[in-house]
């Protein structure tokens, strides 16, 4: 199937209008799968977007204590770093009424994110799978999680995983696998910001196969709902 037929895209006028959005959005595909599965499973993304939209998110009544939640990729730093997507997701939405969700952290205590892959494969086996809902952020470089451009991806690992060394970032990560992404049964995806909403138009006009986010709009199992303001 073509990439641009894998897109659903919903321009807001306003962050707020976004969040109010997003939040009815993902309510609404929660709240279906837990009609249907006593469990159900959440990916969310770090950095600094979530904040806006993930308080609005717990403040929903949904029955929290059959959600798990996990975070599309980590940073190999203390919990407690500020740097860290784990703490974030601490902060901003296991409260309010998400209280009650089972969270599954990525950090673990090896040296290396490498050392760490079947401990968070197993720890990420206790997920619903498929994932019910993806939430993912648009690099401005195009990369998807912690998946960047110019990185091998594994098709065939066994592992839920991969270990990352950015070429930039001043840190290891971890990163959810792009088949693990890939085969969601539900993919948002929040575009903020006139130069991210200009490079998903060129990503999908012309889609580059080095792209990760390309590489997902090419193998997802479902259409990718975007939500984008400037």
């Amino acid at each position: 199937m073509l990439a641009h037929n894998m897109i659903e895209r919903r321009f807001h006028n306003s962050m707020h209008e976004l969040v109010a959005a997003f939040t009815d959005f993902a309510t609404l595909i929660l709240r279906n799968a837990l009609m249907q599965n006593n469990k159900v499973s959440l990916v969310v993304p770090g950095g600094q977007t979530p904040r806006d939209y993930l308080p609005a998110l717990a403040r929903q009544a949904l029955p929290w204590e059959r959600v798990y939640i996990t975070l599309s990729d980590e940073r190999w730093v203390e919990t407690q770093a500020d740097a860290s997507n784990e703490r974030l997701v601490r902060n901003y939405f296991l409260k309010d009424q998400a209280e009650k969700a089972h969270f599954i952290g990525l950090k673990t205590s090896h040296a290396h994110s490498s050392e760490a892959l079947t401990t968070v494969h197993e720890r990420l086996c206790q997920l619903p799978r498929p994932f019910n809902l993806t939430v993912l952020g648009l690099g401005q470089d195009g990369h998807i999680a912690s998946l960047f451009p110019g990185m091998i991806l594994d098709q065939d690992t066994p592992y839920l995983c991969q270990a990352v060394e950015p070429p930039l970032a001043p840190s290891l990560r971890i990163s959810l696998t792009l088949p693990a992404l890939a085969s969601s049964c539900h993919i948002a995806l929040v575009v903020t910001g006139i130069a991210k909403r200009q490079l998903l138009d060129r990503l999908i006009k012309n889609p580059d196969p080095l792209i990760p986010f390309v590489q997902l709009m090419q193998q997802c199992q479902s259409p990718i709902t975007v939500f984008e303001t400037n």
